[in-house]
């Protein structure tokens, strides 16, 4: 049987078109200029730039500090997550539900990709004052707790390693690395991140590692609150909860969580 032919869809927006081809190039191709852009997609620079920007809001592109463009995470994850995310996020909503009912605090899933973290799933509480859906963001991974908890997860030659090079985007955050080891000695010591107004200005978070089948950590899962309801006399009960959640997740990992079927 011949193969059919791929037709564009009679309603593509150009934007979107132009958008997504730049996406795959920097994924596919590596680095690219603005000036390279417009060539590549026959349109001028300042609308190169705008479609760069747009890309760069959404995490999928990085600029250097040579003005460059790079592959950002979103793009990464793709590329060099090691277990299956999609899975994950199966796996880790029905415990993330439990975790809200139990605390009433909003919980979220996150995975690492290099020197960043990113939030898959989010399930909010039900009060008035709380903390949003994180999902789909993007942050430095020693500014938040299950991002903490995942370094904690590296042997200190991986993690010089990884802070080796210098940052290429210009805006990111750069730790003490000498401070870094510190905090993540204690944190593999009790197995859990506490985040006091690190990321945020009034948000407090606990994290724990989930693992897989192999017992890496693949994964964290975390409870974010406004500061102004946290207290060390919370530690215990958020804990004992995120325990529970973190091990029904890595146990739906271990047993191979199944893809709900649309309905």
């Amino acid at each position: 049987m011949a193969k059919s032919m791929k037709n564009p869809p009679a309603y593509g927006v150009t934007s979107v078109d132009h958008a997504l081809q730049l996406a795959v190039i920097l994924q596919v191709e590596g680095p690219l200029t603005v000036s390279g852009a417009a060539r590549r997609l026959g349109v001028a620079r300042s609308t190169a730039h705008r479609l760069l920007s747009t890309l760069v809001y959404r995490d999928f592109a990085v600029q250097d500090e040579t003005r460059v463009y790079r592959v950002g995470p979103v793009l990464e994850i793709a590329a060099t997550a090691q277990s299956n995310v999609g899975t994950i996020r199966t796996a880790s909503l029905g415990p993330l539900r439990t975790l809200v009912d139990a605390l009433d605090e909003t919980a979220n899933l996150c995975i690492r990709t290099g020197r960043t973290v990113r939030f898959l799933a989010s399930v909010e509480c039900s009060r008035a004052l709380k903390v949003g859906s994180r999902e789909g963001m993007v942050f430095p991974a020693h500014l938040v707790s299950g991002g903490l908890v995942m370094l904690a997860a590296l042997g200190d030659d991986a993690l010089t390693a990884l802070y080796a090079s210098s940052p290429t985007d210009r805006s990111e955050e750069w730790p003490d690395l000498t401070e870094l080891r510190s905090e993540l000695r204690a944190v593999r010591h009790s197995g859990v991140a506490l985040n006091l107004e690190r990321s945020e200005r009034g948000l407090v978070a606990m994290g724990r590692g989930v693992t897989d089948g192999d017992g890496h950590t693949v994964a964290a899962v975390s409870v974010a609150m406004p500061s102004v309801r946290y207290s060390p006399r919370r530690v215990r009960e958020i804990v004992a909860a995120l325990t529970t959640a973190a091990d029904t997740i890595a146990a739906a990992l271990g047993d191979g969580v199944q893809e709900p079927r649309p309905r």
